[in-house]
C-alpha cells in the first residue's frame, strides 16, 4: 500500500489537489505496479510562518 504524503505551503484549491491526486496515483499504478484502491495520499497545507528555509520563516521571504 503506498502512502505519499505532500507537505506544501497552503494555497492549492480543491481542484489543484484533485489533479496532483490523479496523476500521482496514476504513476504509482504504472510504475509500481499497484491498483489504484491501494493508493493512499496525504495532502498537509502548511502556512508560510510554519515553514522556515535557510533559518528565516518563508512568510518573512
Amino acid at each position: 500500500m503506498p502512502v505519499v504524503k505532500i507537505e506544501m505551503w497552503e494555497g492549492r484549491t480543491k481542484e489543484q489537489k484533485a489533479e496532483l491526486a490523479r496523476v500521482i496515483t496514476e504513476a504509482l499504478v504504472r510504475i509500481a505496479k499497484t491498483s489504484p484502491e491501494h493508493v493512499h495520499i496525504i495532502f498537509e497545507d502548511v502556512k508560510k510562518e510554519n515553514w522556515a528555509i535557510g533559518g528565516v520563516l518563508s512568510s518573512d521571504l
